[in-house]
């Protein structure tokens, strides 16, 4: 659905950022032939360090593995993902997975072989679901797409204390991050802290509209212990390095995100869902989550209107692609029948036009209907 909005149309289906670039962005994308000729001079291992550290750091994570062989930087958060998948399937055959989340977490997982058992965001938020003995590892996307929810700092303290108590590995897909203060605690010194086994996913190709010029990067450790999770071994199957002038680029997006392109980012995202709530305002179609501050927004229909999947297939035919939730909730898509997510790391304008379009088209249902 998300590759059929790249063809044309309004398109607010996908997570990826398509609005403009600062000023100040826009100085970074003209400076590229530098970059490229610094990378060809310097030596890869300073430059991957330069760019963790400016990204990670940006965003509260000082305890990040930077420089100790247990951070590595990936294609994209999907790589990571795969790899982390295939390096769980060595340890265990189950795994539990926050539900709902994105559709290809659940799909990566299930094709290295993993059995999934749900568990819900409220589940883990107590810090220690009641899982199956068979469960080796516990999967938690914080914060969560498309839900928008946050693993506080308390709770992801309890829970990696339950994991490391019950010998299960922690894994955290953290790629919308930078997106919410709320998540900015430093994750990795909670995690060591705790003793558990644990993997964490970054991602800065959420952020900032590079046409997906991005890198995801891949950590992971044990209580000060190296895991013994052959996460580096599969990461060198799949690929030497990314590109050192990519992760220039990076760097100096971080740095501008830090001193001023995250507040840009976040007033953004912020305006663009205020403007959907008003669109949606006394309309048969509501927010979702309203606290929510990730650059996706679910919206729920009515019961006696269209559900997601009827929605889509109208607004597709006339040029307008959101994503129906059902996928999300992967282990009951039944769940998700009657929401679907706007993009909102865009020009308010398409925000707007596709709040609007979606409203006429649930209103134009339901008076259909009742004139029956």
């Amino acid at each position: 659905m998300e590759t059929d909005a790249l063809l044309g149309g309004l398109n607010v289906s996908d997570g990826h950022p398509r609005m403009a670039l600062t000023e100040t962005q826009r100085d970074i994308v003209e400076s590229l032939p530098a970059l490229f000729g610094e990378a060809d001079k310097r030596p890869f291992e300073e430059i991957e360090a330069e760019a963790q550290r400016a990204f990670l750091h940006g965003i509260g994570q000082h305890h990040a593995p930077i420089g100790t062989g247990r951070l590595v930087s990936c294609y994209s958060s999907s790589v990571a993902m795969d790899i982390t998948a295939r390096a769980l399937a060595h340890r265990t055959s189950h795994v539990a997975l926050v539900h709902p989340t994105f559709d290809n977490i659940p799909d990566l997982l299930k094709g290295r072989g993993l059995t999934l058992t749900p568990v819900t965001e409220a589940e883990l938020e107590q810090g220690e679901p009641d899982l199956p003995e068979e469960v080796g590892a516990v999967f938690v996307t914080t914060p969560n797409n498309p839900t928008g929810w946050v693993l506080p700092e308390d709770a992801l303290r309890r829970l990696a204390a339950y994991c490391a108590r019950t010998g299960r590995v922690l894994a955290l897909d953290t790629c919308f991050r930078a997106q919410d203060a709320r998540a900015q605690y430093d994750t990795y010194r909670v995690l060591q802290d705790s003793g558990v086994e644990w993997v964490v996913i970054e991602d800065t190709g959420k952020l900032w509209p590079t046409l997906e010029l991005k890198a995801g990067f891949l950590a992971w450790g044990g209580g000060g212990e190296n895991t013994d999770l052959p996460l580096l071994e599969y990461f060198s199957d799949v690929l030497l390095s990314v590109s050192p002038p990519i992760l220039l680029m990076i760097m100096k997006f971080a740095q501008d995100a830090s001193t001023g392109g995250y507040t840009k980012l976040h007033g953004l995202i912020e305006r663009n869902r205020l403007a959907l709530a008003e669109i949606l305002g006394g309309s048969a179609v509501e927010l979702t989550d309203p606290d929510a501050r990730i650059s996706v927004a679910r919206i729920t229909l009515p019961p006696d209107g269209p559900d997601a999947a009827t929605l889509y297939d109208e607004l597709v035919g006339d040029g307008t692609h959101v994503l129906p939730c059902g996928p999300f909730h992967w282990a009951r898509q039944s769940d998700g029948l009657r929401q679907v997510r706007l993009a909102l790391a865009r020009p308010e304008d398409d925000v707007v036009r596709a709040a609007s379009i979606v409203v006429n088209a649930v209103r134009r249902r339901l008076e259909a209907t009742n004139a029956r």
